[in-house]
This record gives C-alpha cells, sequence and structure tokens, in this order.
C-alpha cells in the first residue's frame, strides 16, 4: 500500500511506498465480475475503501469506487485530465502491444482526447448536436419521428412471425435501432450505411473478426466524410465540419466511429434495461410507464445498472490523495459509476421504494466539463424505443426469469446479450405514417408535391435487414 504523510504542501508519497505496478492488483474482470459485478465492487469496497488498484487484462490501474471520489475525478478536467499521453506507464513502454483494450482507447476521438485540442473539438460538438438536442429545431422534430418509424418497423418485421409469440428483444429491437438512427444522423446515402452499422455491431461484439470490421468501418466513414465535404447535408458530419473547418477527413472518421459507438450500444443497452426494469417491476412501474413517464424509468435504470459502467481512464495530473491512496502522477484512473451508484453514503440517501420519482444524481452520462455531450439525444431515443413498444405490444413478458437473464460485460459497458420475451401485439395498435424521408435518406421517389418517399426494396436488400429478417425465420 502507498503510505501517505502529510505536510504543509499537501500529500506525499514515503519513500519506501509501493507504486501502483508493485502492489499486485487483483483482477477486475473475472468471472465473478461478468456475473455478479456488484460482489465485486463490493468486495473492493470492503478492502481498499473508495479507491482500489485493479489489475485490467495484464494491466494496473485505479478504480474509483466512492460517489464522492467519482465527482472528485469527473469535475476536476485540469487535476484528473484524459488523453493517453498524460499516461506514464504507457510512455515508458510497460503497456504490452497486444493490450486487449488498445484498440478502443488508440482511436483518438472526443470521448478519449484531451490536450489544447480538446475544446474546439468539444464546442464543434455541442454546435453540431444541438438541432438535434434543441426540440424546438425542426432537426429534433424530424428525428424523434424517424425514431418512431424505426421502431415501428422493427417491431413490424416481429410481427411476421405472427401476432403472438417468442422474440430476443435485444437481437431485434435494441440493438438495432440506435443503429438505425446513427445512420440517419451521419446522413448515409440509401441503406449504404447498412453494412456500416453490421461492421459496428461486429466490433462491439469484439469476437474474432472484429478487427477486419473496423478497418472496413473506419473507411466507410472516411469515404462518407469525404462526401460531407463535398457535398453538406443536415446531417452531424456537415454540422461538425462547418462547426470545426480544421477538421481532417481522418479525425472527422474518427469522430463518427465515436457517434456510433455511443448511440448504439450505450442507447441498445439502455432500452433493454428499462424493459427488464419495467416488465420485472410492480404493478405501479408499469402504470408509471403508461401514465408517460418513461425517462423517470430510465433515470431508476441508469441508477441501479447503468450502461457504461466504467468510464474511459483519467489520468493523475501530479501526486494527489484519493480515498485511502496516493494516486502517483500519470496513473490511470478508472471511474465507476455502478459502483458510486451502490456506495452507501450516497445510495442510503436514495429511497430504494420510490416508483414514480427518481434521483438525477446519477453519473450515467458523466459529470463536470466533459459530461456526455449527446446525452439527450440519446435519452429521446431510448425513451421513444421503449415507449413504441409499450404502445405497440398488447402484452410483453420475459421469457425467463430475471436472475437467469444473460448479461455480458466488457470492462466499459454491461447489458444483456439476449433478451427472450413473449409477446402479443395490439391488433389496433396506431402505426404513425412515415414522415416524408424520416424512415429513410434513400433518395426513393418524389410525390407530387415533391417530398421523398422511402425506398423500400433498398431497405429489405440490406445487409442490415436481411440479417433480421433471418432471425424472425429461424425462429418459426
Amino acid at each position: 500500500m502507498v503510505r501517505e504523510t502529510q505536510s504543509g504542501e499537501g500529500v506525499s508519497v514515503e519513500p519506501d511506498g509501493a507504486g501502483l505496478e508493485a502492489m499486485s492488483p487483483e483482477p477486475l474482470l473475472t468471472r465473478d465480475y461478468e456475473t455478479r459485478p456488484s460482489l465485486v465492487y463490493e468486495r473492493l469496497r470492503q478492502r481498499h475503501g473508495a479507491v482500489a488498484p485493479v489489475d485490467l487484462l495484464g494491466v494496473p490501474a485505479w478504480l474509483v469506487l466512492g460517489y464522492r471520489e467519482a465527482l472528485q475525478v469527473l469535475q476536476d478536467d485540469a487535476g484528473w485530465p484524459k488523453g493517453l499521453e498524460n499516461w506514464r506507464a504507457r510512455t515508458e513502454g510497460r503497456v504490452p502491444a497486444d493490450w486487449p483494450l488498445g484498440p478502443s482507447l488508440e482511436v483518438n476521438h472526443v470521448l478519449i482526447q484531451g490536450g489544447p485540442g480538446y475544446p474546439a473539438l468539444r464546442s464543434a460538438w455541442d454546435q453540431a448536436l444541438k438541432p438535434f438536442q434543441d426540440p424546438r429545431n425542426p432537426q429534433a422534430k424530424r428525428l424523434k419521428s424517424a425514431v418512431t418509424v424505426y421502431a415501428d418497423e422493427l417491431i413490424t418485421l416481429m410481427g411476421q412471425a405472427g401476432g403472438t409469440g417468442l422474440a430476443d428483444l435485444s437481437a431485434q429491437f435494441s440493438r438495432p435501432l440506435p443503429l438505425m438512427v446513427a445512420s440517419h444522423l451521419l446522413g448515409f446515402p440509401g441503406s449504404q450505411g447498412d453494412d456500416a452499422l453490421m461492421d459496428m455491431w461486429r466490433v462491439l461484439d469484439a469476437g474474432p473478426d472484429a478487427g477486419p470490421a473496423l478497418d472496413r468501418l473506419l473507411g466507410a466513414l472516411a469515404e462518407l466524410a469525404e462526401l460531407k465535404l463535398k457535398t453538406p447535408g443536415e446531417d452531424f458530419p456537415s454540422y461538425l465540419l462547418a462547426a470545426h473547418p480544421d477538421l481532417s477527413l481522418d479525425a472527422l472518421a474518427r469522430e463518427l466511429f465515436m457517434l456510433l459507438g455511443m448511440t448504439s450500444d450505450h442507447v441498445g443497452i439502455l432500452v433493454s434495461n428499462t424493459v427488464v426494469e419495467v416488465l420485472s417491476g410492480e404493478d405501479s412501474v408499469r402504470a408509471s410507464l403508461s401514465a408517460g413517464m418513461v425517462r423517470e424509468a430510465m433515470n431508476r435504470v441508469v441508477m441501479r445498472k447503468p450502461p457504461l459502467v466504467n468510464f474511459v481512464p483519467r489520468f493523475a495530473a501530479r501526486d494527489t490523495r484519493l480515498g485511502e491512496y496516493t494516486i502517483r502522477a500519470g496513473d490511470p484512473v478508472w471511474v465507476s459509476s455502478a459502483a458510486a451508484h451502490a456506495d452507501p453514503l450516497f445510495a442510503d440517501h436514495v429511497a430504494p421504494s420510490t416508483t414514480t420519482v427518481s434521483t438525477r444524481a446519477h453519473l450515467s452520462w458523466g459529470a463536470g466539463p466533459r459530461q456526455c455531450p449527446a446525452r439527450e439525444l440519446a435519452s429521446t431515443v431510448a425513451a421513444v424505443g421503449v415507449g413504441r413498444l409499450f404502445e405497440r405490444f398488447a402484452h410483453l413478458d420475459l421469457a425467463l426469469p430475471v436472475d437467469q437473464l444473460p448479461w455480458r460485460s466488457s470492462p466499459f459497458m454491461r447489458g444483456l446479450r439476449s433478451l427472450p420475451v413473449r409477446y402479443e401485439l395490439a391488433p389496433d395498435a396506431e402505426q404513425p405514417p412515415d414522415p416524408a424521408g424520416a424512415g429513410d435518406t434513400d433518395a426513393g421517389d418524389t410525390d407530387a408535391a415533391g417530398a421523398v418517399t422511402p425506398d423500400v426494396s433498398a431497405r429489405q436488400r440490406s445487409s442490415l435487414w436481411r440479417y433480421l429478417t433471418g432471425l424472425i425465420r429461424s425462429g418459426r
């Protein structure tokens, strides 16, 4: 353990104190962590307090478990900066070249980046997202309509297996929905974006084909970036270029990759976790949902099961006391929102019996100056998707006991591998018409008024749609 002494100049590290690398931290990503991460967090809390040394697949790091300490790190961007250039062990060549988490952290985008270039990039993100997040803006209204259309497309496709049946709501709804929305935001021409979306799926699953999929995806995003530079549209990459004209095409492609990942995995998990919260909860939970309180249900979910369980690392700018330890300059620090939410110093002040009103003091979107720039957009997509599910299904029940649902864990996210449900479609559920162009960005045909109508055949020929249709056929 690093021993600390107090002096007039603050906290110092005693000469014989062991550094992070010499502390033999216990592995975090174990079988126990995959099945019951809350127990792992509590064991670490009991042993170390608010901050614990852990081993992340062979690389030592500090894991922040305390809510107060999490806020201390997240709100102090100068004292705990992002940017891999701040990582002492990496600079000294002590991070293995084949470290499994390396590829996801080496793609330098707004979530990872530190240094003097970050403020301009973050400002550009805020400007580019504003049209989609300000509900008074036509783009935000168009996006919300598009989400409704995509949700109905997916529900209608599920219904092709019959008015009642079994479905994997994760594979058939909560994962493809945000990817379809991301394609809308990125302004992919026609159904070309669906191939990129499938590759994003492969990257997130981190399977054997993740490497080639990442190469193809970055190539497709680079082509899209070049297209938007030549022919701007009313989409995120065009707005980002307008707000940051000096952004190179490679840098723009990395930011688009960030948007895809942020809107897909995070939102998809939030949709699935909210559905589980409602279906496994008391009658009052379902009643609150039918009363239009989807966002309150989502707030409860991100308190109990946040999709983003551990934030990307920050680094101590100087030797700093945090919890019971002194963190040395350049040490990596990972803030765990899931552990912080379970911190008794915080959780004991949140009424566990509250069913209709929830706290918004959660850290699911981060805190401080680097809070997620797309939090309102992501919340809107998830809320519309969940709301549409419960409007169009007369009955929806879990096909497995809630304690037997299969979870997948990563160093960053925690979501369901699958969400098996029994469903019954409401025969008279209202399905709104597709607003002009909202459900598809394909050029398609134009009606007498000149409005774009979706090319449904292009959608049906896309790789994403073939995959989803295959799930329906295999389930019969």
